[in-house]
């Protein structure tokens, strides 16, 4: 019997009545874990695959990224070992918070969900604890917390951690390649009789750092991202109308031929830019071969729907705006704002030229300020002409 029209407006009727009013915005911020659009991964699709682990239930399977599920078993078997605890405990602990952890995923595939029965919850936990125990492994190691491995260990060793574990890290930090934090939150509380400890995960992706607090994270790449961002923002008023002409800035080279000088701030976080009196203090950033896959990443997490602002994208704005070619980051290299490990300035002019292709400044942050005030020093007829004499007379030698 077909249906009628009446009947389906009806059940659309009926289901609109029993929806809770609140649904969309409970349902949103569950999703903290998704895959790059596609129009986002075309452009640089390496950027966003593992290339040699998988974590989490997007990328699990892939043929060439299954030689590491040999070495992701070998930990587990050292991390239960160490606990001194049996594996049924800390499965009884995740089941507890599974349907939390499933809807963590966006668009997740239905064999691993709760609907296709009790083996798909197994599954999915035995997967959480599988990859949340290789990720708490490699940290520890990296830490020097866990020395029970052999001395030839293909990963959990001192040429493991030179070889093998760089590349372990650009995979941890993909978007795509997350783990929920309350997973490693839960393994960590079992094994350690409850205490739990974010120290570790921000020491591995921000080495050389001292972070007291992030506050609560959402996966190592959220952990990432607050580490960068660890200054309070300062957002402008609400309502504040701004011109194009305001939310550019010239080129570091132009900006110097105004009389704008630049300097390191005291602090390396993605906030840190300020200007006064006639001085841009910027952070000091290290550019290195993972360095646009680490960007590429934030970026699509800050992306809709996720739940974070878009701090780190209002950063590469600045950078797109003040470097323009090698003559730019010879500039800022030469004041310590930027250390390059590529194999040239050119490189540096191009990366950065690369992301921020697709990204935007947040109209309500801090750097609008900023960017106000430079364009009106900028501007300042004498400025103007110190620029033009500089061109004029003194370009070439």
């Amino acid at each position: 019997m077909e249906l009628k029209e009446s009947d389906s407006i009806v059940r659309i009727d009926e289901s609109l009545q029993f929806m809770p009013s609140d649904y969309e915005q409970r349902s949103w911020p569950m999703r903290s874990i998704y895959r790059v659009p596609a129009h986002i991964t075309i452009l640089n699709p390496k950027a966003y695959q593992p290339q040699v682990v998988s974590f989490g239930p997007y990328h699990h399977g892939k043929d060439h990224l299954l030689p590491m599920e040999e070495h992701k078993r070998r930990a587990l078997n050292h991390f239960l070992k160490r606990s001194r605890k049996p594996l049924r405990h800390f499965f009884e602990s995740l089941k507890e918070v599974a349907r939390d952890l499933e809807e963590s995923y966006a668009a997740l595939d239905p064999k691993w969900k709760a609907g296709s029965g009790k083996g798909a919850v197994r599954r999915f936990l035995e997967l959480m604890i599988t990859d949340g125990c290789f990720i708490l492994e490699i940290l520890s190691f990296a830490a020097r917390e866990v020395d029970d491995y052999a001395p030839n260990d293909p990963i959990f060793s001192y040429y493991g951690m030179l070889c093998q574990v760089p590349y372990l890290r650009w995979d941890m930090l993909m978007l795509e390649n997350q783990l929920p934090i309350l997973v490693l939150d839960r393994l960590v509380a079992v094994e350690r009789d409850g205490e739990k400890d974010y120290e570790f995960v921000n020491k591995f992706c921000t080495p050389g750092t001292h972070i007291t607090t992030l506050g609560k994270c959402l996966h190592v790449l959220d952990v990432l991202r607050k580490s960068t961002l660890r200054e309070p923002e300062n957002k402008n008023e609400v309502g504040r109308n701004y011109g194009p002409e305001t939310l550019r800035l010239a080129s570091a080279t132009e900006l110097s031929e105004h009389g704008i000088q630049f300097k390191r701030s005291k602090t390396d976080s993605l906030n840190a830019i300020s200007f006064a009196g006639g001085v841009l203090t910027l952070p000091q950033i290290w550019v290195g071969e993972d360095t646009k896959s680490m960007f590429l990443n934030l970026t699509a997490f800050e992306r809709p729907p996720a739940v974070a602002g878009i701090e780190v994208m209002s950063y590469i704005y600045c950078m797109d705006c003040i470097i323009s070619n090698r003559q730019d980051v010879v500039l800022l290299r030469n004041q310590g704002i930027i250390l390059n490990f590529l194999e040239s300035d050119e490189a540096v002019a191009e990366m950065f030229n690369s992301l921020g292709k697709d990204v935007m400044l947040d109209p309500e942050c801090s750097l609008v300020d900023v960017f106000e005030k430079v364009n009106k020093y900028y501007n300042k007829r004498w400025n103007t002409w110190r620029a033009n004499l500089i061109h004029t007379y003194f370009k070439n030698p």
